[in-house]
């Protein structure tokens, strides 16, 4: 596919899925949505870790609200349902880790855009603010599913009612994101980070998935069945048995991703 409002990469691994839409702070368009969906499906079948970022100084400024005519004129209904929920879905079922790269302001959508990858990394700069009720809305893109199981109810609520902007380091002592970097160290970081998954156990990643999602509405008998079943399949792989005789060795594993 030939993307405009994206760029997606290749190497060692790792792919980087950047929003290209600077001049817009990378807001979310149809062809955005669109091109999101389509690269990460093909990302999962050639990487083994994903990494999405955004071009220049913004993560996502949310939805693109020049797009497609005016308020009045706009079916946030059928957008959500026809496009962020593809989008958002392929990013939730992607089978190998997904990083998002928060290098900036992530606001309304964009902020539960990154919310959707399996780990947030923000540089001490950027930001997340739950902007919809600033225009008459409630958080969508996920928001009121991914915000709550990270935060607790309370500090759910106070996001999207106020629509306060939370800094980084707030996102990370609230636990909505995994961590912060330096802003001058950052772009390494997130090389660090993604070369580590790129080079680790892929298939084990995808049942730690699998077993840490589960565990939300199960019960402990249905969860320790599921972490048994799981374990089994990990059982099975080629990078188990490395892992082992690495151990054994006392020397660095080298897993091959099955």
């Amino acid at each position: 596919m030939d993307y405009q409002a994206i760029t997606l990469s290749i190497r060692d691994a790792v792919a980087t899925l950047t929003l290209n839409r600077p001049a817009v702070m990378n807001a979310l368009n149809t062809q955005m949505r669109a091109e999101i969906a389509h690269a990460v499906k093909a990302a999962e079948k050639e990487a083994r870790v994903l990494v999405m970022t955004g071009a220049g100084k913004s993560f996502c400024s949310g939805q693109d609200l020049g797009d497609g005519g005016s308020a009045a004129s706009l079916d946030l209904e059928r957008t959500l349902r026809d496009e962020y929920v593809p989008m958002l879905k392929a990013i939730f079922e992607c089978r190998i880790p997904t990083i998002a790269a928060v290098n900036g302001a992530a606001a309304g959508a964009g902020a539960n855009l990154a919310l959707a990858c399996d780990v947030v990394i923000a540089a001490d700069s950027a930001y997340f603010v739950q902007a919809f009720t600033r225009i008459g809305l409630i958080p969508d893109a996920g928001g009121t599913y991914w915000l709550p199981r990270q935060v607790g109810a309370a500090k759910a609520m106070g996001a999207a009612l106020f629509a306060d902007k939370i800094t980084a380091q707030q996102a990370s002592d609230w636990g909505m994101i995994y961590e912060t970097a330096p802003d001058a160290d950052f772009a390494a970081h997130i090389d660090a980070r993604a070369a580590h998954l790129a080079q680790g156990p892929t298939v084990a990643y995808r049942q730690l998935k699998k077993a840490i999602r589960g565990s939300f509405e199960n019960t402990l008998d249905a969860q320790l069945a599921l972490e048994a079943q799981l374990q089994g399949r990990c059982g099975q792989t080629r990078d188990f048995q490395e892992g082992v005789v690495a151990f054994l060795e006392k020397r660095k594993p080298v897993y091959e991703g099955r």
